[in-house]
């Protein structure tokens, strides 16, 4: 038995030094290729996406997420190249994600992969720091890189209505200082999400780390500096402002 365990242990160390001789020679590799991180909520998605790009030597996928609230996280871990962003995630939608991961100035380019084809996405996606905006039945040799190729306007797929692509690609005009959604502090647009999607004040809680009385403390300031009564008014305000999906 002795013997077996001894067996079984120099097994393990063997099997260690080739994991870590393995790690050393992929971060080598990924040196030389664009790295990416994919983060949409469908995994039959991520795994087409990882397929495609790893059909090319020049792409390195070195990890997925599904949560919206996780993101930023997984980013300011692995700092890809790009981050391919679905710009509908549960918890955080790509559009706010964008913003964190340009204001705490990570050097990640994010392109946002869509299903809706919506101007006020694309405006606000470029707004915030995108790279591009591509619509997720776009021709992946054309669109659906996300490298930066050094040119002077951003990826815009195609397939987007062509007013919806000019206005996109002019350079989005400043922030509207009335708008309240910008009073909102990260926490509060978190909530407001969570909020949105109905999530009871527990389950906010649960998710955020917090206790419920933080929770409900920021939901009422938020609810108060965007002047709603209530849920349905809170939902109604998601939906306009693009939180929750809008019809294209």
């Amino acid at each position: 038995m002795m013997r077996r365990l001894g067996a079984l242990g120099h097994a393990t160390r063997g099997e260690a030094a080739n994991s870590e001789a393995g790690r050393r020679k992929d971060a080598e590799e990924n040196m030389n290729r664009t790295t990416v991180v994919l983060a949409d909520d469908h995994h039959i998605l991520r795994q087409g996406l990882r397929a495609l790009l790893e059909a090319e030597e020049e792409f390195a996928v070195i990890g997925e997420e599904a949560d919206g609230l996780k993101v930023v996280d997984v980013v300011d871990r692995l700092r890809p190249d790009v981050l391919m962003l679905d710009v509908m995630m549960p918890g955080m939608n790509g559009l706010e994600i964008t913003r964190q991961i340009v204001q705490r100035g990570f050097k990640t380019q994010v392109l946002i992969i869509s299903m809706h084809a919506n101007e006020t996405y694309v405006r606000e996606a470029l707004r915030n720091g995108a790279t591009g905006y591509v619509l997720k039945d776009a021709k992946p040799r054309r669109d659906a890189s996300g490298r930066p190729q050094g040119a002077r306007r951003p990826p815009i797929s195609q397939q987007l209505p062509v007013r919806t692509r000019h206005r996109g690609l002019r350079q989005p005009g400043p922030r509207d200082p009335a708008d309240l959604y910008e009073t909102l502090t990260t926490r509060e647009r978190e909530i407001l999400q969570l909020a949105a999607e109905s999530s009871s004040i527990g389950e906010i809680a649960a998710r955020l780390g917090i206790s419920p009385r933080t929770v409900e403390s920021h939901r009422e300031n938020l609810m108060r500096k965007l002047g709603l009564q209530s849920q349905t008014a809170l939902i109604r305000y998601a939906l306009r402002r693009g939180i929750l999906p809008l019809e294209d």
